[in-house]
């Protein structure tokens, strides 16, 4: 993941790093963890940085739960995505199955932990395939992300102030 927080950094290296940031943000897979590592990366302040990553992620969400059944049906139609829509419905309907277990808490969940494949871009995708409604699944998603955003907060910022302040070095 840092080597690609570090290429998509540098081919936007000319931009402001509060953009920069924003746009990893948006990113699928990245989202705010990505967009919270890069911050520290560059410097900016964790109250900057913290909201601006929290917008980016959460930008895309209400298009995913609205639209992301059409685009499928559309995309299924186009010779270079044909194969990769059934993937991508397989693996969040594996993801998804963690989440129907506890439902909301599961949703919740899913997205406060920031693991590789979990994140409110899969967690909306999920939320989607199982039917539950937008006004349930977004707040939940956003609890989510908030909740991954402080988490992130300690590992990018908190987590190499103290080492640096304990054994004297920094990342």
């Amino acid at each position: 993941m840092d080597e690609l927080i570090t290429s998509i950094m540098n081919g936007l290296k000319d931009l402001p790093a509060e953009l920069i940031v924003f746009v990893i943000s948006l990113l699928p897979i990245l989202e705010l963890r990505g967009g919270l590592v890069a911050a520290a990366l560059l410097g900016l302040e964790w109250y900057i940085a913290f909201p601006i990553c929290v917008l980016g992620n959460m930008l895309p969400i209400p298009f995913i739960l609205l639209f992301i059944k059409q685009i499928f049906k559309f995309l299924r139609k186009v010779p270079g995505f044909k194969k990769l829509i059934p993937k991508l419905e397989k693996k969040a309907g594996e993801k998804g199955s963690l989440i129907n277990k506890g439902r909301f808490i599961g949703l919740f969940s899913f997205v406060a932990i920031p693991l590789p494949g979990t994140g409110a871009w899969m967690g909306a995708l999920a939320a989607t395939l199982l039917d539950i409604r937008m006004k349930r699944s977004f707040p939940l998603i956003f609890l989510g992300v908030i909740t991954a955003g402080v988490i992130m907060l300690l590992v990018a910022y908190a987590l190499p102030e103290l080492c640096a302040q304990l054994f004297g070095f920094s990342f």
